[in-house]
């Protein structure tokens, strides 16, 4: 994603500073929410003066919408290019599965973040394209299985939640040791899932 527009007269961006602070920013919205999250709380997370973050970014908002984007952009890249687009829907189904599945036990702060945390009070436009570029993605794999006769004819919007909201679901589980995410268990999850939508 383009670097955060600097004020006049700052130092330019170095990259590792940058990380630094996206990921602390991460842990401390993951930890306290947004809201509960201050500038100041970033920068002790960070090891750096409250000031040096506005090196980088110009506010909180501005922050949070970086993390956002590049966390969401890193999970389509993933998908679309594990995405196998000649391959019949059950079998795209199980690799998204599959490759969300992957990502959200690798980047548990990262997932957890992004999916399982409100974002309508802050997100930007571009945040919003981002966000809904994967989606969009989504509704068309829905609309093409449904128009073969895979998939339940109800509004693929709600098809999507109840994916969604079933996955999330699954990950917020993981990440509180309510269960254990095996790959028998993605496997057995991905066909529950599935079942659920087909007809």
């Amino acid at each position: 994603m383009p670097a955060e527009k600097r004020r006049a007269g700052r130092p330019p961006a170095t990259l590792g500073k940058r990380d630094v602070i996206l990921d602390a920013a991460l842990r401390c919205f993951v930890e306290r929410g947004f809201h509960g999250t201050s500038m100041p709380d970033i920068a002790e997370r960070a090891g750096i003066a409250a000031g040096t973050i506005y090196h980088y970014f110009p506010s909180k908002e501005a922050l949070v919408n970086t993390l956002f984007r590049t966390w969401k952009a890193e999970i389509a890249q993933r998908v679309f290019a594990a995405f196998p687009q000649h391959a019949p829907p059950r079998e795209q189904f199980a690799i998204m599965w599959r490759t969300m599945a992957d990502f959200a036990l690798k980047h548990r702060d990262a997932f957890a973040f992004l999916e399982l945390h409100h974002h309508t009070t802050y997100l930007d436009g571009e945040s919003i394209a981002v966000d809904r570029n994967l989606k969009d993605f989504a509704h068309g794999i829905v609309r093409r299985a449904q128009a073969d006769g895979l998939l339940k004819p109800v509004d693929p919007n709600l098809l999507m939640e109840l994916v969604f909201g079933a996955f999330n679901g699954m990950m917020a589980a993981v990440y509180d040791a309510r269960i254990t995410l095996t790959p028998a268990a993605i496997a057995a999850s991905d066909e529950a899932c599935w079942d659920m939508v087909s007809v």
